[in-house]
């Protein structure tokens, strides 16, 4: 199996500022990552390096193949990268409708299927984006992600603040994303056990650097050795 991203000794931050130091890491195609740590320890900036948010210092970021760390945003989005952002960045003067068809490119994904996903979408699919829950901008933020037809999926911390009932339907589709699509998967979330039981592999972050790097199954199953590397 190829792989579709992988990340050689990175380097990066936000200006002189270095976060991510000595970063490696291999995600096969149709794989599932997740990225865990403390706060502050840069799981966000990692993501965001991938995206090309911030200074790239050095090392190498491939996709499908490509050397893409040189490369502007807009096209590492056409090449196939989708971003679920911690902000969501829904935006508020467009309907529900509207935020998803102006993020469309040809694919798989279509409105329907999106809805699909999510029904509540569809119910709300009239409304301006300022006028839905926070659970439901989060399906939002993902419906408008996948409508650009991406084959690497990002997200960032996408359970934060929901309510159990929203957090066990972004879950289900997780699930449905990783079992039936042909997308790999890159989930930055602080609900440790939760992104493990969905993912196949994990990395887990500290002070910028990698602290694990192996089987998300296996570190599960280890709850001190998991409580030592996330929490303490």
């Amino acid at each position: 199996m190829s792989e579709a991203l992988l990340l050689r000794a990175v380097r990066a931050g936000y200006g002189e500022t270095v976060v991510l130091e000595d970063i490696a890491l291999e995600l096969p195609e149709r794989g599932s990552l997740a990225v865990l740590g403390r706060n502050g320890v840069g799981k966000t900036t990692l993501l965001a390096t991938v995206m090309g948010h911030t200074t790239f210092h050095a090392g190498s970021i491939e996709y499908q193949g490509t050397r893409i760390e040189g490369l502007p945003v807009y096209e590492r989005c056409r090449l196939g990268i989708g971003y679920v952002p911690q902000t969501r960045d829904v935006f508020p003067s467009l309907t529900v409708e509207e935020n998803l068809t102006v993020a469309a490119r040809p694919g798989r994904w279509t409105i329907e299927r999106v809805y699909d996903l999510f029904p509540k979408l569809a119910e709300r699919r009239g409304h301006w984006g300022n006028q839905i829950s926070g659970g439901e901008q989060q399906m939002l933020a993902t419906g408008r992600a996948l409508m650009g037809n991406p084959t690497l999926l990002l997200m960032d911390e996408p359970l934060e603040g929901l309510a159990p009932i929203i957090v066990e339907v972004l879950l289900k589709a997780l699930q449905r994303l990783i079992r039936e699509d042909s997308l790999a998967l890159v989930l930055v979330e602080q609900h440790a056990k939760v992104a493990l039981e969905v993912t196949q592999n994990a990395l887990v972050l500290n002070r910028g650097r990698i602290a694990y790097n192996g089987s998300s199954a296996a570190l599960l199953s280890d709850p001190k050795r998991l409580t030592s590397l996330v929490v303490a």
